[in-house]
């Protein structure tokens, strides 16, 4: 029985191992090339932890079988550091100034009678956190769109200036992107996305006698709302309909790394024609261990991973939690200060990051 029970740990142990290091290639491999590696990029902090828990159980048989997730896990170590930080920043927030970035969820406009009053209470805590440049994504405008940009700008306590980017949707109603900021707006900008919805501009900010561009991102959404039931409950059950919609969601899934692994090329681009020292921030829909964000960070500093601390999670909806919301920035800033702001007016939670210049 212990002789079974050995084969079937280290079966499974030699199965996990393979696929955190499938994991690993999710980087390095364009989805449009090959995408397999992309799904266990997107679930990488899961068979981590998996991984951490055979090495675990290993190492309480006292074998040395325990080495193998280790040694798997080490290879990875600089994906690890890119969701978890472990040590507290010790950089200080004084003459910073601080940028946010929030998916607001289309103000929640959807949610029936959750979403009542949803937008008075999103604006209200943005307002609190008294940031110097404000990114939103799903930003909404159920009306007039002037009418709306200038009652959240009164709502913000009326010191921002505005680059709004919108998309109709059907009739009056209108989605779109945001930046507002206390700093000199010099120029407005968008980036193309063809055939997608996504939504790129960059905003060029003056800020004391410098001047900053600001990318503000929603790239390819999974677009997974449609599905009513969670991804627990369609991994599970056994009818039909539920298999029906675990193909659906392998085609969702496919379709969104592919498309966003383009709009990453031509974001990144643009990123490497500007003129201006640049701030990237947004909702990119990808992981660190992601083609994406590892061709939009290239060159460029992560926040969160200079001066956060914790778990990196931004997203909180009825899928598995995941780091997807970003704040990343070029060598003439440095980051004193990066957090992940726990409210829940979103399925996504506002990140914020303070900014000095280099010296």
């Amino acid at each position: 029985m212990k002789r079974v029970f050995y084969w079937i740990l280290l079966s499974l142990n030699g199965i996990l191992a393979l696929t955190l290091l499938i994991s690993y290639l999710a980087v390095h491999i364009s989805p449009g090339d090959f995408v397999l590696p992309a799904y266990f990029g997107l679930a990488y902090p899961y068979l981590l932890l998996l991984n951490i828990i055979i090495a675990i159980i290993w190492a309480m048989l006292l074998r040395f079988e325990a080495l193998i997730s280790v040694a798997v896990i080490v290879l990875g170590i600089t994906h690890f550091s890119n969701y978890i930080k472990l040590s507290k920043p010790s950089g200080t927030k004084e003459g910073s100034f601080k940028v946010l970035s929030y998916n607001i969820r289309l103000f929640n406009y959807y949610e029936g009678s959750r979403g009542k009053g949803s937008e008075k209470k999103i604006l209200e805590y943005i307002r609190s956190q008294d940031a110097d440049i404000i990114c939103l994504q799903e930003y909404f405008s159920p009306g007039n769109p002037d009418e709306l940009e200038r009652t959240i700008r009164s709502a913000l306590g009326g010191k921002y200036t505005s680059h709004i980017k919108l998309i109709k949707s059907r009739k009056n109603r209108a989605y779109g992107i945001a930046t507002f900021s206390r700093f000199p707006i010099i120029k407005r900008g968008e980036i193309i996305h063809p055939g997608s919805s996504s939504l790129s501009i960059y905003t060029d900010i003056l800020v004391g006698k410098d001047t900053f561009r600001i990318y503000n991102n929603h790239l390819e959404s999974f677009r997974l709302k449609k599905m009513e039931r969670s991804l627990l409950e369609e991994m599970t059950a056994d009818d039909k309909e539920t298999i029906d919609e675990v193909k659906t969601l392998s085609v969702s899934l496919k379709k969104g790394f592919v498309k966003r692994s383009l709009q990453a090329q031509v974001v990144k681009d643009h990123i490497n024609s500007s003129k201006y020292p640049v701030i990237v921030v947004g909702d990119f829909n990808d992981t660190p261990v992601s083609y994406t964000y590892r061709k939009i960070r290239k060159g460029l500093n992560d926040s969160f991973v200079a001066s956060g601390y914790g778990a990196g999670f931004t997203y909180k909806g009825n899928y598995p939690p995941n780091r997807i919301d970003y704040i990343l920035y070029d060598n003439t800033l440095i980051s004193n200060h990066f957090d992940i702001l726990k409210v829940k007016y979103s399925d996504h939670y506002p990140v914020i990051a303070w900014f000095r210049k280099a010296d």
